[in-house]
């Protein structure tokens, strides 16, 4: 697609090329009652063509990126619904609470009491 629209502004530059050379007369254009614009009819041509050309490409432009945020949001709404829908059939994740001691066949050890400050002979203060 992109091949056909190269090939259409090429035509469309060589036909623009080729009514230049053919049409390369100076024009007085009266803009208001005292000013006067003289300028070639190409010129005069090509201004008219970017006057009108400019808006409506912004126009698009601006219809093709609200489009494409639309797009990239539904997207992102429909990404997130799967995954929930995933999630929610795949059911609770129970952690198995295997301890590597009761798989080689000995009893874990118990832990005594955490020591306190008078089991070392001191009254806490540190000396």
């Amino acid at each position: 697609m992109k091949i056909l629209r190269t090939i259409l502004w090429v035509l469309a530059a060589f036909g623009f090329l080729i009514f230049a050379i053919y049409n390369w007369q100076p024009v007085e254009l009266t803009l208001w009652q005292n000013l006067v614009l003289e300028t070639k009819v190409p010129v005069l041509t090509m201004l008219a063509f970017i006057a009108g050309f400019v808006p409506m490409w912004a126009v698009h432009r601006s219809v093709v990126w609200s489009q494409n945020r639309r797009i990239r949001a539904l997207e992102t709404s429909l990404k997130n619904n799967a995954l929930a829908r995933q999630r929610d059939t795949q059911g609770p994740v129970i952690p198995a609470v295997d301890s590597p001691v009761e798989k080689h066949g000995t009893k874990p050890v118990e832990t005594a009491e955490p020591f306190s400050p008078t089991d070392y002979g001191t009254d806490g203060s540190g000396k």
